[in-house]
């Protein structure tokens, strides 16, 4: 069958087993948040669920007054507390004081959001090769930022270098940020997105400095900056054509690195900002249909497109970069949550907000509730709207 020849079925299995493996423990760290919130509240909890029902039979107990169940769909979990839009038991969650309720529904996006601090931390600590093979313009875009960009500095034997970026210059750093191979120049790049950025060039043994505006919008073909970039080569030749033919990176070396604890705090930090910011920048490039966008990346990507995705680093590279991807989940899990979304967590603490813009009277339970159920219908129907898409690209 073609379906069955596009999609191998031990490889589609592989994926969802690494990336349930990842989910699961984020979702229970999530949950596990608002529960313990809640029972530092006395805040009666009726049901803690890993997966969404059907239950697995045999995979659920008691112990007190909260029943520990084990759900079939493993893309999510939830706690569930007695009275949550119903006040009128006084150990419902309704019924507790307002910073009381939200410290319970922002407890799971905390939770989420320290682990992760902790899993960009040790992804730090655990050491990794880095590529050290410097990142070199090939290409400047005709009236791109790069070709217009001011060059100060001097050069070595005293003149003034010629102004805007130049075939041949080496990129150092950006905006204060090391750069060693091509990954980090795309990546610090787009970071600083919509910002006159600084990077320091090295141009004939001469270190200068570039001051470039990175577009929103660039044309059709070019990056933000307007520039092509590859690592430094040499080559030994040149076909009848004139193209040069064995050609080799200059600098073929990789490092070692890892950093002691103190060091890979403040540095997981760094990233776990950075990823929010890089990840938000995207998302507004393509929104606004920009070709600064990877042509062949979705918008969005559901369970289906993430667990692929989840395989296909592991096939690549190994197990060591699910450190970086679980602290990337755990850290979208947090955000989306904390969204003003009903039926998610940003969405009930709006309710909560609003409720005490109001001086305490509340919104009725029952539109509440109305609006949460709502909400949980509009957020499943996204998700299978969008593990259509996730399919229908793994099978073209």
């Amino acid at each position: 069958m073609t379906f069955l020849a596009a999609f191998e079925v031990v490889d589609v299995l592989r994926s969802a087993l690494i990336f349930a493996a990842l989910l699961v423990p984020l979702v229970v760290i999530h949950e596990l948040g608002h529960f313990l919130a809640a029972k530092a509240f006395r805040i009666k909890v009726l049901e803690f669920g890993i997966g969404f029902p059907p239950r697995i039979k045999g995979l659920s107990f008691r112990r007190g007054e909260t029943e520990y169940t084990i759900n079939w769909l493993p893309i999510g979990g939830f706690v569930r507390m007695m009275g949550e839009e119903d006040p009128t038991d006084p150990r419902s969650l309704a019924a507790a004081a307002a910073w009381k309720r939200l410290t319970v529904m922002a407890a799971g996006v905390v939770m989420n959001v320290g682990l992760a601090l902790l899993l960009f931390t040790i992804a730090f600590m655990v050491p990794r090769e880095r590529a050290l093979n410097l990142a070199q313009v090939a290409e400047v875009m005709p009236d791109s930022p790069a070709a217009m960009a001011t060059i100060t500095g001097t050069l070595r034997d005293g003149t003034e270098p010629a102004q805007g970026l130049q075939p041949g210059d080496v990129v150092m750093e950006v905006n204060g940020r090391e750069v060693r191979n091509v990954s980090e120049l795309i990546f610090h790049t787009r970071r600083f997105i919509g910002e006159t950025q600084t990077w320091v060039i090295s141009r004939a043994n001469s270190t200068l400095e570039a001051e470039l505006y990175a577009r929103w919008r660039p044309p059709e073909g070019q990056g933000p900056t307007g520039i092509r970039v590859g690592a430094p080569t040499v080559c030994t030749d040149v076909d009848d054509d004139g193209n040069p033919i064995g050609c080799s990176q200059r600098f073929p070396y990789t490092e070692n690195v890892a950093y002691p604890p103190w060091e890979a705090v403040p540095r997981g930090w760094q990233a776990m900002i950075d990823a929010v910011i890089v990840t938000k920048n995207e998302i507004q490039v393509r929104v606004n249909g920009s070709s600064g966008a990877a042509p062949d990346q979705p918008l969005l990507s559901g369970p289906v497109g993430i667990a692929n995705t989840t395989g296909d680093i592991v096939e690549a590279a190994g197990w060591r970069p699910l450190i970086e991807l679980a602290a990337l989940l755990s850290l979208s899990l947090a955000v989306f949550n904390a969204l003003p979304i009903p039926a998610l967590d940003g969405g009930r603490m709006t309710f909560v907000v609003v409720e005490i813009l109001r001086g305490g009277r509340r919104i009725s339970p029952e539109k509440e509730g109305f609006v949460h159920f709502v909400g949980f219908a509009v957020l499943l129907a996204g998700i299978l709207v969008i593990t259509f898409f996730d399919i229908s690209r793994l099978i073209t």
